[in-house]
């Protein structure tokens, strides 16, 4: 029986060092993938994902709502992510999305695919795709954790995958 994060959480708040043990090992490799994805490197996915754990491990105490654990976690690694990528890269606007273009990104890719399409994503939309489709998070989750309302998850999620279709076919993938 796998006892669930809330439960983890409420554990681990209350000084359950293995709690926190099985909370972090359960949730260490979908954070550094994430991070991973991201940033495009193991090296700096390392740290990063370190000092989102860092962050984590201070702020736990003051989790409130420890059934939602994950999108809490995911938002604290979103910081430090940002964080990280704003010390890396000057900040620039996407170009704005093409009223003309039609929605044929309903393509049937699988996993594999997806994962080579991403390197070729702006991080903005490929964060979207990571969270939305590789984490299996909900519409509000992925709003959560970005900071931004559902609409805009899915106006992103619309842009990231014409995105990652273009960059697909570009790469010889046929649809």
């Amino acid at each position: 029986m796998q006892i669930d994060d809330a439960d983890l959480v409420v554990r681990a708040q209350l000084g359950d060092r293995r709690a926190l043990t099985a909370l972090v090992e359960r949730w260490h490799l979908p954070v550094w993938r994430y991070v991973r994805r991201m940033l495009d490197a193991p090296g700096p996915a390392d740290d990063v994902s370190q000092e989102a754990w860092a962050a984590v491990l201070r702020a736990l105490p003051r989790l409130r709502e420890p059934d939602r654990f994950a999108p809490w976690l995911f938002t604290i690694v979103r910081r430090s992510l940002m964080n990280h990528l704003r010390r890396r890269y000057a900040p620039a606007e996407p170009p704005p999305p093409d009223e003309g273009t039609v929605d044929s990104a309903h393509l049937a890719l699988d996993r594999a695919e997806v994962e080579d399409g991403l390197a070729g994503v702006p991080p903005r939309e490929r964060e979207v795709l990571v969270l939305f489709y590789l984490h299996d998070l909900a519409l509000d989750d992925c709003a959560q954790i970005l900071g931004v309302p559902a609409g805009t998850v899915k106006s992103r999620l619309h842009r990231a995958r014409l995105l990652l279709r273009d960059h697909l076919v570009a790469k010889g993938y046929d649809s």
